[in-house]
């Protein structure tokens, strides 16, 4: 059923479930599925809001930014489109975040348009506390880089870094570098294995895509949705991992030492904090559990280390673990993690072959010697702690002008806030319109020194104003209307 009308301004297509929505909406309206173009147009011109969300969210081409067309090159060689799971343009703002960068300098990042944003949201995931291109840091690295950042030799730097942050944790006296959080936490795993003579393990948080953390969803496919991503697949996983990995919640003590004694675990791997602080002196009975029944403790601090403590923030707590994992934040932006522990423990790396040509790469070390200089020199942890707890207050008091309920958790180095109803519609929404004012914002922010109180200040105003709207919109059935773009998307399984 045809006609010569130019309908281009409505979208009659599905490519979305909003797209399949509004056809169900039509066919209600019509009654038939068989429905004129004409009768189409007529009802257009005397209910325009009915037609309101029947336009297309898949951007022409040629409307797409630089960022947006290299990134649909990139699905087409790349799983998913990018390296890293969590800098995905689906988790921030499908067919419009700008997604690659051409510099960035402080806490503002230009895309490949010459376009300038502020970050507001995970600086680097969580590197950069020192802020993008720190001219301390870059100008060590530099220098050292001239000399040549590998040969046949090793570099002195890896010894003066492990020797400076053993003195940060005196009782881990003996540590490995490495690269990257996941490999940190496979080499802690390897190494507590071989010290305990065991296999199974019992972790609570994120510790990255190796075998031993994903066959946890062997034996139930959602045990890792409480620990940060949802549906993680376990293809590829060795289905002899079954039953060797176990997850328990934060705080549940008893779930744990049920755990603990059931299965016969020796091996405690945990971050020590993300998004809830410890009750009822949980780390501490953790600790005592782990002495009781001789299980090796390991503090994955590659998320919370540096940004409330100078080294980790286990320290705050005054529970000491049988091995610390240290990253992301370590380096300021350059490839760095440390595995600290007690000398007995670590020792046993003589007996497993644990070993890698760029780990004895020089830039990952010097920077983060630097970075330790500066953090201990300029007490960064207590500004970026202010700045924090700056940006809650400001959300609280949001919350409680415009009546939006708003739940705000994290460490004030790294907050964040969530609705109670369609949250991910909403962070959606609020990513777009900031977007618009030159800001990257979700509803997380990792705090940096560059984060000062004339930049807070900016956002403060332009984010209030999209709270407004929201608070003037119905969030269980209004929120939809306001996208201009699909929802986000963090769920893996349906990522691709």
């Amino acid at each position: 059923i045809y006609s010569n009308y130019n309908l281009n301004f409505i979208k009659i297509s599905i490519d979305t479930k909003e797209d399949f929505k509004n056809i169900i909406k039509l066919v209600k309206k019509f009654k038939t599925v068989e429905i004129p173009f004409q009768k189409i147009n007529k009802m257009y011109k005397k209910n325009k809001i009915f037609f309101k969300n029947f336009v297309s969210k898949i951007p022409n081409e040629n409307k797409l930014g630089s960022g947006q067309k290299l990134y649909n090159r990139a699905k087409n060689i790349i799983p998913n489109g990018s390296l890293l799971f969590s800098k995905r343009q689906e988790n921030f703002l499908p067919n419009a975040w700008p997604t690659y960068y051409s510099k960035a300098k402080g806490c503002h990042i230009w895309d490949l348009d010459g376009k300038r944003y502020v970050d507001m949201c995970s600086m680097g995931v969580g590197t950069n506390i020192l802020g993008y291109a720190n001219n301390e840091v870059d100008n060590a690295v530099i220098e050292n880089i001239k000399k040549s950042n590998m040969s046949t030799f090793l570099c002195e730097e890896e010894i003066t870094l492990i020797e400076r942050l053993s003195k940060l944790h005196p009782g881990l006296s003996m540590g490995r570098l490495c690269r990257t959080g996941g490999e940190a936490s496979a080499v802690a795993i390897r190494i507590a294995r071989s010290f305990t003579n065991t296999d199974k393990i019992a972790f609570c948080g994120y510790h990255g895509w190796h075998d031993w953390y994903l066959s946890s969803n062997l034996s139930k496919e959602s045990s890792l949705n409480v620990h940060l991503m949802n549906n993680l697949e376990t293809s590829g996983v060795n289905k002899k991992l079954k039953n060797s990995s176990y997850s328990f919640n934060y705080n549940d003590y008893n779930y744990l030492e049920n755990l603990v004694i059931k299965k016969n675990i020796r091996i405690i791997i945990m971050e020590v904090i993300r998004n809830i602080k410890p009750k009822d002196n949980f780390l501490k009975k953790v600790r005592s559990l782990s002495d009781k029944y001789k299980c090796i403790l390991i503090f994955d601090e590659c998320t919370s280390g540096f940004r409330e403590k100078l080294g980790g923030i286990y320290k705050k707590y005054k529970v000491k673990p049988d091995m610390l994992i240290l990253g992301k934040a370590l380096g300021n932006g350059y490839a760095i993690n440390a595995l600290l522990g007690k000398k007995d423990v670590i020792s046993k790396t003589k007996t497993s072959f644990i070993s890698s040509t760029f780990w004895t790469e020089r830039s990952g070390p010097t920077a983060a010697l630097k970075v330790l200089e500066i953090m201990e020199r300029d007490k960064t942890q207590k500004f970026i702690i202010s700045q924090g707890r700056k940006i809650k207050k400001f959300w609280k008091d949001i919350s409680l002008k415009y009546s939006l309920n708003l739940e705000i958790s994290g460490l004030d180095a790294l907050c964040k806030f969530s609705f109670p109803k369609n949250n991910d519609k909403v962070r959606t929404f609020i990513t777009q319109e900031m977007l618009k004012k030159n800001f990257l914002a979700t509803n997380t922010v990792y705090v940096s020194i560059d984060h000062k109180d004339n930049l807070l200040d900016e956002y403060f105003d332009k984010i209030e104003k999209v709270f407004k709207t929201l608070s003037k919109t119905n969030l269980q059935s209004g929120i939809e209307e306001l996208l201009e773009y699909p929802v986000i998307n963090s769920d893996f399984r349906r990522s691709n």
